[in-house]
């Protein structure tokens, strides 16, 4: 099996003086994944790693730039999956962790649950050693001027995150792959919904809504606004519509349609399929993408964008 890895940087309205830094960085986040399965490396590890890029890159609404609770603070989600067993770990409204998808695996890996929550996880990467971090140090600039922005009555946080004007997209970031062993798998990490309740858990750390893997069908990861994800289970609608026949491209359109027209809602999605076909489709005004398969790059931001570009070119320009 020829390796695939496609990441998401998140779905929504990406301002012009944004849009190059989101492309850099699903570039980076994509070109990280697609290296450890080149080596011989398990899908499991690529979509980590490569999520593990985009919560380091303040462009992303995933660590540290992770948007604010209504009390200022950052409280994030994140999921991975393995779609050789099914095993499932994740975390939420967790604070303090530069990296919540590596808590997330340690869930998967450490312990017999699935889903560990605020405290508990907190208990939890505690005992296994991972270093808390400021945190402020997670706050960025854009992310506290959104969160004032949307103390004043009159707002919306929601319509603001998703179609507002300000810097920066605020999405929510993902990495689908398979490796070369026919194992597929999916991560996914935000920083949730700016303003939000304390509290609040969105889609991302609920199975079968903020991801889902599965070596029988493929593995996808969603975007978007998790109450209406989570109302229709997008990512497990998605693998649904797969078994039923349709292709990736297929699949992912009938069910953001789907989102559109049952809950009024827009989103996001990356999929694989088990034999390696991928797409990346959004009904948002924006999602930045990138893929790798067969040694090429391509990403794109807008609707109808895909630039392609050779690895080695990309390598060679860095």
């Amino acid at each position: 099996m020829k390796p695939v890895i496609v990441v998401h940087g998140g779905a929504g309205t990406i301002s012009s003086t944004q849009d190059a830094g989101c492309k850099a960085g699903v570039k980076q986040a994509a070109l990280k994944g697609y290296d450890i399965l080149k080596q011989g490396g398990s899908a499991l590890d690529a979509v980590e790693e490569a999520v593990v890029v985009m919560e380091d890159d303040p462009h992303f609404n995933a660590g540290c730039g992770s948007v604010l609770n209504e009390k200022g603070e950052v409280e994030m989600d994140a999921i991975i999956m393995d779609g050789k067993d099914l095993s499932s770990g994740a975390v939420s409204a967790v604070r303090c962790i530069a990296n919540p998808i590596k808590l997330a695996r340690l869930v998967m890996e450490k312990t017999p649950h699935v889903l560990l929550t605020d405290r508990g996880a907190s208990l939890f990467a505690r005992a296994q050693g991972v270093a808390e971090v400021p945190g402020e140090s997670l706050i960025t600039e854009k992310s506290r001027k959104r969160w004032e922005d949307n103390l004043k009555p009159s707002s919306t946080p929601v319509l603001s995150q998703m179609h507002g004007n300000h810097e920066g997209g605020f999405g929510t970031v993902g990495a689908v792959a398979i490796d070369s062993a026919g194992n597929v798998a999916c991560a996914t990490s935000t920083g949730g919904m700016t303003n939000k309740m304390v509290g609040r858990v969105g889609d991302t750390p609920c199975i079968g809504s903020g991801g889902y893997a599965d070596n029988l069908v493929g593995a996808c990861s969603t975007t978007g606004e998790g109450e209406a994800i989570m109302k229709v289970t997008l990512a497990r609608l998605i693998l649904y519509h797969m078994q039923q026949g349709m292709s990736p491209a297929d699949a992912s359109d009938a069910a953001l349609n789907y989102m559109k027209n049952r809950v009024e809602s827009e989103g996001g999605v990356i999929v694989v399929s088990k034999s390696g076909d991928w797409t990346a489709k959004f009904s948002t005004n924006q999602m930045s993408w990138a893929a790798v398969k067969d040694d090429t790059l391509q990403c794109g931001v807008y609707h109808g964008e895909n630039m392609t570009i050779p690895v080695s070119n990309v390598i060679a320009s860095q």
